[in-house]
């Protein structure tokens, strides 16, 4: 059983959520006493990405529950500011250059399970973060890890390892995994299992080829990975031990089977936008990845439980919004992270390095 550095500050968090509940980005995506939240009842939806409609199911309840009308009215950096974990295992973060294994899960993936061409879609994504001086990835770059870091500090000392800049790109290898059929409906444990097997499959069978990896298990179309569809999310992240070391991976949904509701044009319309989810979406899943590496040890909210992505999810204008990133080999729909130096999600932040 993992033990959630979270639950310290939930008595805390009762306290002073209904101070927070109206923002447009208040980490809500992590407050497991929430119905509507994915992760009620399933704590290990590290970082869930709700739909749209159950992130505005999630802020009806607070609101509700607290009598705070539903329109922004605070703008106070203290609700959500992250903190230092203390790290798990010795990993809070990836202090290091990412390095991102995509597994395509399932014989469906070369029968129709892939109606969008998201598979292509997404090696391209993976491979463009961190070419052509994108700016998207500097957010991460101020969050660390070690020694040196203190319990709950909100920033990072002099020397300590920050969360490294991928400027060959973040893809490390493919996998289709056609050898048989993703389940209909994969539980948490079958996902974590796929995520070793690819490991092996990449020849990363030691706990030092696994600390600066994260491996997306993406499902194809028809299927409902955790029970996505139904669940609430878009999707979510975690790691697993293993023989080979801690080993993180993200449950990414075959997301435009939800279409609007996992973000198809919700930076671009038309056809240019049928895939925005598929990139806004799992690229919150790897911005968190690599800022809580192995959940909860990285980066939280104290109050909520949000991780980095989840602060900023789902802005549609305004300060923070979704928008267009362009990257040495084209432009992706992306949404903002929270960024702790500048008490803001954002889009595009200056390209820090501190590595020892």
């Amino acid at each position: 059983m993992k033990i959630s550095n979270r639950e310290i500050p939930w008595a805390l968090g009762s306290l002073l959520i209904g101070c927070f509940a109206a923002g447009s980005a208040l980490g809500q995506g992590q407050r497991t006493d929430n119905p509507f939240a994915p992760a009620y009842g399933h704590a290990y939806r590290h970082g869930a990405v709700p739909t749209r409609e159950a992130l505005q199911n999630m802020r009806d309840w607070e609101v509700s529950r607290s009598g705070v009308p539903a329109t922004p009215f605070l703008s106070l950096a203290a609700a959500n500011t992250l903190r230092f974990g203390g790290g798990i295992d010795g990993i809070g973060v990836t202090s290091g250059t990412p390095k991102v294994y995509l597994v395509f899960y399932g014989s469906q993936w070369t029968s129709g399970g892939d109606p969008h061409g998201a598979a292509t879609y997404l090696q391209n994504l993976f491979k463009g973060i961190g070419t052509g001086g994108e700016m998207w990835s500097g957010t991460m770059t101020q969050y660390c890890d070690g020694s040196r870091v203190a319990m709950w500090a909100t920033s990072c000392p002099s020397g300590a390892p920050l969360v490294g800049y991928p400027s060959a790109g973040a893809l490390a290898g493919v996998w289709f995994d056609t050898s048989a059929a993703s389940p209909s409906n994969a539980t948490a444990a079958q996902l974590a299992a796929e995520a070793v097997r690819a490991a092996a499959h990449f020849g990363n069978t030691t706990a030092a080829s696994n600390r600066y990896a994260q491996y997306v298990v993406v499902s194809p179309s028809g299927t409902h990975p955790d029970g996505f569809g139904s669940a609430g999310f878009c999707a979510w992240h975690d790691y697993t031990t293993s023989s080979y070391g801690d080993v993180p991976y993200t449950n990414m949904p075959y997301v435009t089977d939800l279409g609007t509701s996992c973000g198809e044009n919700f930076v671009n319309s038309g056809s240019l936008g049928t895939l925005d989810g598929f990139s806004i979406v799992n690229g919150h899943e790897y911005a968190e990845t690599l800022t809580d590496q192995n959940p909860p040890g990285g980066w939280t909210n104290l109050i909520t439980g949000a991780e980095n992505g989840d602060e900023c999810a789902w802005i549609q204008s305004g300060q923070g919004a979704a928008a267009n990133v362009s990257m040495g080999n084209g432009a992706y729909a992306m949404q903002s992270t929270w960024s702790n130096d500048t008490n803001e999600c954002d889009i595009s932040h200056a390209i820090l390095s501190g590595h020892p």
